[in-house]
């Protein structure tokens, strides 16, 4: 585990609270395939800013809510774009997105919705965010946005009452795997241990993160495990918009499978790679120390964090071949043939 190597900069959150304050409605949409951090996190500051007598509404930016995380705090208050009707803001905080383009339907059906008009408050913690906002709180050795924003309201004198703390808890168990990650530090544990202090409950947490499923969830990894090949030594498989369908599964619902695949004995670079009509979404992990995914992803208009990155590729299937074997020599490739993964 590193050691912590960020701090907050009071004036900056100050700075942020004064304009989120002037608001006459604060929206907080949140990056494509929204996962517990990027979900919790934007919760945790719309309780925050009620305190402060301001209206904040987050919203699941592409349509898809994720069923798991409905025992948020504060969950019922989550609009969801092209179901409910968007609200009139007049200021924009992004919590967890480090590229705006990663706003789903929000963005690309009027990209000029984060041009900068609107003010946007931006708080991550993702290296490859390029600090898009008026205000940018971007703290890269944080383990998740979750942690950053636990520092941002104790800066702005918030009640850190067990609604707050269950949603900042949660997100820094998803972005660590439940304080796993090599991201996670003394710091992080500390945050942790006070947020359970505060009245947060870990038992719902890990429940919905780690231990239930439903069995759509059984029936997608099925498919996508049978189709596992490798490249070099890169791990991958690929879903279709098919095979979620005939699973009844949502896309969130695949997110864990290349965390188990990046386990793999051999593997420098493991990843899942999502169809869609104009190529593929790709999710990217790595465990070995010498393999920055991120700047893997950087080179295909992506980014994320060294261990998990993700980008997307377009084109047809001769794209995707040329994408995987550039993967592989940037990670350093091993031998490896898909006969390995037939049984004997």
């Amino acid at each position: 585990m590193s050691q912590p190597s960020w701090k907050l900069d009071a004036a900056t959150a100050a700075e942020a609270l004064r304009l989120l304050a002037k608001a006459r409605l604060v929206l907080m949409p949140m990056h494509q395939n929204v996962d517990a951090d990027g979900l919790s996190s934007p919760l945790a500051v719309m309780h925050a800013l009620r305190q402060q007598g301001v209206d904040a509404v987050p919203l699941i930016s592409d349509g898809v809510f994720p069923a798991n995380l409905a025992f948020l705090p504060g969950i019922e208050d989550v609009l969801v774009y092209g179901k409910d009707e968007l609200p009139d803001y007049d200021v924009l905080c992004l919590v967890d997105c480090a590229d705006r383009k990663r706003l789903g339907s929000f963005y690309t059906d009027d990209p000029d919705r984060v041009n900068g008009a609107v003010p946007i408050v931006n708080i991550d913690h993702h290296v490859t965010n390029d600090r898009f906002g008026v205000v940018n709180i971007v703290e890269a050795g944080a383990a998740s946005a979750s942690e950053v924003v636990t520092d941002i309201l104790a800066a702005w004198g918030t009640e850190l009452t067990a609604e707050i703390a269950q949603c900042l808890l949660a997100g820094i168990y998803g972005d660590t795997l439940g304080l796993r990650t090599e991201s996670t530090t003394s710091r992080t544990m500390r945050t942790a241990a006070d947020l359970v202090d505060a009245g947060a409950n870990t038992v719902p947490i890990v429940d919905a993160l780690f231990r239930l499923k439903p069995k759509s969830s059984v029936c997608l990894w099925e498919r996508g495990l049978q189709k596992v090949k490798w490249t070099g030594s890169v791990i991958w498989t690929e879903l279709t918009t098919q095979e979620f369908d005939a699973c009844g599964a949502a896309p969130v619902e695949a997110e864990g499978m290349v965390n188990f695949l990046v386990g793999t004995e051999g593997s420098r670079v493991a990843a899942i790679l999502y169809a869609n009509d104009r190529g593929w979404r790709v999710s990217m992990r790595s465990m070995a120390t010498d393999v920055d995914v991120s700047a893997i992803a950087a080179q295909f208009g992506g980014g994320g964090h060294p261990r998990a990155a993700g980008c997307t590729i377009e084109g047809d299937e001769s794209a995707r071949n040329a994408f995987l074997e550039r993967v592989a020599e940037l990670a350093g490739s091993v031998a490896f043939n898909d006969s390995a993964l037939s049984p004997s």
